[in-house]
């Protein structure tokens, strides 16, 4: 064994630790009690969701609260939307307005103002809840929460087809960005909040100014986190397993691509610079571990050959462990997990080029300043 191997051996190990520490844990809301719930606004901004909108508005009917409203807030779309929705029983309102109105942040002003709920939840049109009591148990761990600020929540990915699998580490890295994932917990500050799924009461969101404050913000869950935290109202994020799930970029390949390119380059600014420091050492472990698999096939040193064999089947583990916290990811591909570590290096590489070049991304068929 050489110095060289040596030293990437090391690291590699090393690195698996630190992975252990970056995302030591990932809670889901736990209710632990039934109580009286007020009456709930839940708002859905939608663009061209036709194929997308119906799991959502079908879940909503099954469960078993339902002293709430559904807002359906479309935002100029040009398919069969607004006809899915009120076919379900949702309250549509069209936004109208000009180019630099339109966007999720604004569809969901919208909605706030037109709610009657003592609270709001906000919902991408692409997310479902999982069981008939999974809503009445968000609201009874926000309400134990002191039904105070902001409670998020990242949904279950579930995987469909093979190319939704490249999506595992994008999910481990989002959710460990938000700072408060880490072995650590709250000692750092959120990044923000979650987008897809958002319940705040009402005072608090028009206190903190809202999504009206946020008009323009690429990554509006982060912005509207920080409008609260501004107002030292709390910001809670946990994991939606066993509560809400979300099928993501399910149009193909392309809006796989579009979705993670137009976020994560702005996004990363927003993580603890202790916690991006765990994140590129675990990363770059991953390519480390990869490139001494090589060693497992042509070195004659036995001990070589199982150090860099095990340094491998640790890595594919662990990140399995991380992503499946996150989605139902298929076990299988994580044996090349390679290529899941060098489609988000591309893919990151391409973000940063986009936003810090080209000061613009795609997407839902919008070209979007940043």
């Amino acid at each position: 064994m050489d110095v060289s191997d040596i030293i990437n051996l090391v690291i590699g190990f090393l690195a698996i630790i630190v992975g252990i520490l970056m995302f030591w844990s990932l809670p889901v809301p736990k209710a632990d009690k039934h109580a009286n719930l007020p009456f709930l606004s839940i708002i859905i901004p939608a663009r061209n969701e036709e194929n997308r909108i119906t799991p959502l508005l079908h879940s909503l009917q099954e469960q078993d609260f339902q002293s709430f409203e559904v807002l359906v807030i479309d935002d100029q779309s040009f398919d069969n939307t607004v006809t899915v929705a009120k076919a379900h029983g949702a309250k549509v309102i069209q936004k109208q307005g000009k180019d630099r109105e339109s966007g999720k942040s604004m569809a969901c002003w919208s909605g706030a103002l037109h709610a009657k709920g003592k609270w709001l939840l906000f919902l991408d049109a692409d997310t479902c809840f999982t069981d008939a009591n999974s809503l009445r148990n968000l609201l009874l761990s926000y309400q134990q929460k002191g039904a105070k600020g902001i409670l998020s929540l990242q949904p279950y990915h579930t995987v469909h087809k093979m190319y939704e699998n490249l999506s595992a580490v994008f999910n481990t890295i989002v959710i460990v960005g938000m700072n408060i994932f880490t072995i650590w917990g709250r000692r750092f500050q959120t990044a923000g909040s979650f987008g897809p799924c958002i319940l705040c009461n009402r005072d608090d969101y028009f206190l903190s100014g809202g999504h009206k404050k946020i008009q323009g913000a690429i990554m509006d869950d982060l912005a509207l986190g920080q409008a609260f935290l501004n107002k030292d109202l709390p910001v809670y994020c946990l994991g939606g397993k066993g509560i809400i799930s979300f099928r993501m970029y399910s149009e193909g390949f392309k809006s796989l691509v579009e979705g993670w390119c137009k976020s994560f380059a702005i996004a990363s600014k927003s993580t603890h610079p202790i916690v991006m420091l765990l994140t590129i050492i675990w990363i770059s472990g991953s390519f480390i571990s990869a490139g001494m698999l090589l060693s497992f096939f042509t070195s004659a040193d036995p001990v070589t050959m199982i150090l860099s064999g095990l340094l491998y089947f640790l890595y594919a583990v662990q990140t399995a462990w991380f992503a499946r916290r996150c989605g139902n990811f298929q076990w299988m591909i994580f044996i090349f997990y390679p290529i899941l570590f060098l489609f988000f290096a591309a893919i990151y590489g391409y973000s940063l080029f986009r936003v810090n070049i080209l000061h613009s991304v795609k997407w839902r068929g919008r070209n979007i300043d940043v």
